[in-house]
């Protein structure tokens, strides 16, 4: 695979995905996302790739939407923009394989958005975020759905309405970030995060995140009748047979991925 926007490198069965505008503070470009969203769909396909890091090249992970492709466009080509971009949050959480965000910079509007979209967040202590779009006259409209998710309503409205930034450890405190660490020790940290997940069956993994995602927006009682027949199901597969005989006889499980 070849891209413009991206570098893509492997460790073992993680695969690192780096957007890489470093001149454009890797803002989200059209055919940025169109490739963002072209390889995730080939990782999802590879049994091999366990979870994938998204990383960003130079000193600011995404300042959101390339402005400069936004100045004076028709309905339609907006339309496809923010249907991209869409697309590219949608995929990013149906992919059987967890997503981590490694933040090492800024990360704003549609760039925040990406963060928040992201299964996982390791960021920077140097890192902030925030949604200033309501400054140039263009609300951060799709990027406050998944900040709100992850954040709740009264601080998503205060990074909205405002435009302000917050920093590494306010987003670690308000849950956009799972934790935070010193910028030299931030590649290592998310890889050891990432092992940690590819320590566990892939098809168990996979079974979770679907399950995760399906049953987040539920009333209870709806949660519960999808989630019962979910784990009935991930009780039915090889691996969960394993797993739980590996337990009662105090020995390592031998993941078949099925």
């Amino acid at each position: 695979m070849s891209f413009k926007n991206l570098t893509l490198e492997f460790q073992g069965s993680i695969a690192i995905a780096t957007l890489h505008r470093p001149h454009k503070r890797n803002a989200l470009s059209l055919e940025l996302m169109q490739e963002l969203i072209g390889l995730l769909g080939v990782l999802e396909q590879d049994p091999e790739v366990r979870c994938v890091i998204l990383a960003a090249a130079g000193k600011t992970f995404s300042a959101g939407h390339d402005l400069s492709e936004m100045v004076g466009c028709k309905v339609g080509e907006y339309r496809q923009l923010f249907e991209t971009c869409t697309q590219l949050m949608e995929k990013l959480q149906s992919i059987p394989q967890p997503v981590i965000a490694e933040v090492q910079g800024m990360a704003t509007a549609a760039g925040c958005q990406l963060v928040a979209t992201c299964d996982l967040v390791v960021a920077a202590d140097e890192a902030t975020f925030a949604t200033p779009g309501v400054r140039i006259g263009l609300f951060c409209s799709t990027p406050m759905v998944a900040l709100t998710r992850a954040i709740g309503r009264k601080r998503a409205m205060q990074m909205l309405l405002t435009g302000d930034p917050i920093d590494a450890e306010t987003a670690a405190e308000w849950g956009l970030v799972n934790f935070t660490v010193a910028n030299d020790e931030l590649r290592e940290a998310t890889l050891t995060l990432a092992k940690r997940i590819t320590a566990s069956s892939a098809v168990t993994i996979g079974i979770g995140k679907h399950a995760f995602y399906s049953q987040i927006d539920l009333d209870q009682q709806r949660a519960y009748a999808l989630t019962k027949e979910v784990m009935t199901n991930n009780a039915m597969a090889a691996d969960a047979q394993e797993g739980m005989s590996a337990f009662l006889e105090k020995r390592a499980a031998a993941w078949s991925g099925k």
